[in-house]
């Protein structure tokens, strides 16, 4: 791996959407029907609870139907790699609440945003692995109540986990970009934060992201061919 030993990769909604899984800033995408407001923030959440478990009920239902693609499984060999020797350390830090990392084989995945197949109690802040149907407001297996929301970070509401990405962003020999806007704060600035100390920094999406000007190299093209390629090259190193 030559002088590559500690990397940070970002996930978005681009390395799903070649799975079949919606974006909801693409025309025609999952989120068109449905206002953000109404369905991705603590108000909407209050305004219309049925509304907002209808809606994450259908989403964690449309996992069933889609699978990981070749980039989600290059990224998981890359994964097992480091867990057969002396690799340096990886961190797969995802903005997608989908578990197609995990089905593919990658163990180091952080969920920023959460995860379709989590519930967290807004009575004792409890998590659970989820994947009935919220609408019939099952009780929290921790404290009883039936109180349980998704495990999904709205706007408005603080990522997972910030301090363990920022601490490897300052550790990180590469930082790669994969399938994301560049639009939406605070992982739009993990380049910058990377490169700040010391990262080299490569782009792999379909069209130039909102923050590609920050990027030491950029490639463009779907990302189950970017992805395999980067990975072999990686591994050849």
């Amino acid at each position: 791996m030559g002088d590559i030993r500690n990397i940070v990769v970002l996930t978005g909604a681009g390395i799903s959407a070649e799975s079949g899984i919606d974006t909801f800033r693409d025309a025609g995408g999952l989120w068109e029907q449905h206002r953000v407001e109404d369905v991705a923030t603590p108000e909407g959440f209050a305004r219309d609870p049925d509304l907002v478990l209808r809606f994450y009920d259908m989403r964690r239902a449309a996992l069933t139907k889609v699978e990981p693609n070749a980039a989600h499984r290059a990224l998981a060999r890359l994964d097992a790699t480091f867990a057969q020797g002396d690799r340096g350390d990886l961190l797969i830090v995802t903005q997608n609440v989908d578990d197609l990392h995990e089905r593919a084989g990658a163990k180091r995945v952080l969920h920023m945003h959460g995860e379709l197949l989590s519930a967290l109690c807004a009575n004792c802040a409890a998590r659970e692995r989820f994947a009935g149907t919220m609408l019939d407001r099952p009780n929290c297996s921790a404290c009883g109540v039936a109180a349980l929301r998704p495990d999904v970070v709205w706007f408005g509401e603080m990522p997972y986990q910030m301090e363990r990405i920022y601490s490897a962003l300052a550790n990180a020999d590469l930082f790669v970009s994969i399938g994301t806007s560049g639009a939406v704060y605070p992982a739009a600035g993990f380049v910058q934060e990377a490169a700040a100390h010391g990262a080299r920094t490569l782009e792999l999406n379909l069209d130039p992201s909102e923050g590609s000007r920050w990027f030491d190299e950029h490639r463009h093209g779907p990302a189950g061919a970017l992805v395999p390629a980067w990975v072999d090259e990686v591994l050849a190193g």
